[in-house]
This record gives structure tokens, sequence and C-alpha cells, in this order.
């Protein structure tokens, strides 16, 4: 509990760097996750890439916030989507009720089957670009009072900065554009661009609609793109084009 006489940002930083005291490099986002919740009124937390309109998820404070990361890279909506489209904060505020419901319909049962009622997505980045997204998860429905937005706020900038900072295993320091440095992070993804690519070429389609077409495919089967991913790179699923 913040002293009362301590002011808020100094409070939340303070909480921030002990957070993060002694991680190694690759940590930094779990971590960052976790603080999140403690320094909020949410349940749990992750963190997202955006890489070619098909979020990367990076890390979370709990199995339930990766699931919820999976099903929005899955389904292709979503408010952390939305706010790495838009490149700024997306509220959903019910999730259970409201216009909430009606932007994200699938995601919306989804969350709320898993007792999410309240969605806060905050961009990473900066002038240059999205480079993902921080997304805190309620239980209860609402929106966060200015003081939580704030710390929520400072919260995605340190996140930002934290990604930004990570080493990229190149000698001479030299990061690629658009954030893919960190893909090493990420590496289990590499196989839904993998599955991309095998379906391109199973079905003569362009990288949009072979996306499309695995998402589908992984929603009709209750799996999640990734795990679909697995068995197209294994060979155990293949795409055959329509005949007509």
């Amino acid at each position: 509990m913040r002293p009362r006489d301590e002011p808020e940002g100094a409070w939340a930083a303070d909480a921030i760097a002990e957070g993060v005291r002694g991680a190694e490099p690759g940590e930094i986002p779990r971590r960052l996750c976790h603080v999140a919740v403690r320094l909020l009124p949410v349940a749990r937390a992750s963190v997202s890439l955006c890489n070619e309109g098909m979020p990367v998820p990076l890390s979370a404070s709990d199995d339930r916030a990766a699931y919820l990361m999976e099903v929005q890279a899955t389904l292709g909506e979503g408010p952390c989507l939305h706010a790495a489209r838009i490149g700024a904060p997306v509220i959903a505020a019910d999730l259970a009720g409201g216009g909430d419901t009606g932007r994200w319909p699938v995601f919306a049962q989804q969350a709320t089957a898993l007792g999410v009622r309240a969605v806060y997505a905050l961009p990473l980045g900066d002038d240059a670009g999205c480079l993902g997204t921080l997304d805190l998860y309620r239980d209860v429905p609402g929106v966060l009072s200015p003081g939580e937005l704030r710390t929520a706020y400072l919260m995605a900038g340190v996140m930002t900065v934290a990604l930004m900072s990570l080493p990229t295993g190149d000698e001479n320091g030299n990061r690629p554009a658009n954030g893919l440095w960190l893909s090493e992070l990420a590496t289990e993804h590499d196989e839904v661009y993998q599955a991309i690519g095998m379906v391109m070429a199973q079905l003569g389609v362009g990288a949009d609609e072979a996306l499309a077409r695995l998402r589908g495919h992984a929603f009709a089967r209750g799996l999640t793109v990734l795990d679909l991913a697995h068995d197209v790179v294994a060979h155990r699923e293949r795409f055959e084009r329509d005949r007509f």
C-alpha cells in the first residue's frame, strides 16, 4: 500500500524498480506483468508484440492471461489487437454487456467464460510506431480511476523502454526495424509464420488469406492458431485447395 505522504508517481516508480531488480533482460516483461497486477486493481496482465497483423504473445502474469492472448491471435479480434492497430489505448469496461460485447462478440464470450469482465489495452512504442501492447484484465466491470490510468500509462512506458533496451545478440548492437529483434523472446510463434508459408504453398494464396484460413480452421476445431501451426509444420495437418 502506498504511504499517504508519498507521491503516487514516485511510489509506483519505486515499486516497478523493486519488481525488476536483479532480473535477466529476457525476464523483465514477465516481471513487469506481475508488477502491474500488484499496482493496479486488475487480476492479470500480458504483453504481446505486433508483427504484420499477427500478435505475438510475449509474456503473461498467469496461464489465463496467456490463453486470452492466444484467443485474440486466433480470432484476429479483441481489444488488444484493436489497440495495436490504432496505436491508442482501448478500454473495454464491460465485456458482458453494452457496446463492448458487440465490438468483439466471440472474444467477449471467451473472456467472460473465464471470469474476465474488463480489459484495458495500452499500446507500447513511440512516434515511430506501435511495438506491441500491455494488456490488463479485470474480473469486475468498470473503468480505472484517473490515478490508476496514470499508473497504467507509466507501466506501459516502462515496458516500452524495457523491450527497446533488451540486447539484440548482435555484437555490433544493430537492431532490425519494427521490433523484430525481439523475436528470440517469442521463438515458439515462429511456427505460426512457417505454417502461413506452408498454407500459402498448399493453397496458392497470399499471406493474409493463409492466415485467415489458419484462424478459421483453428477456431472451427477449438484450437489456438499456435496449436494448429504445430500440426501444419509437423505435416499432421494439410490444407487442400477448394474443388468446384
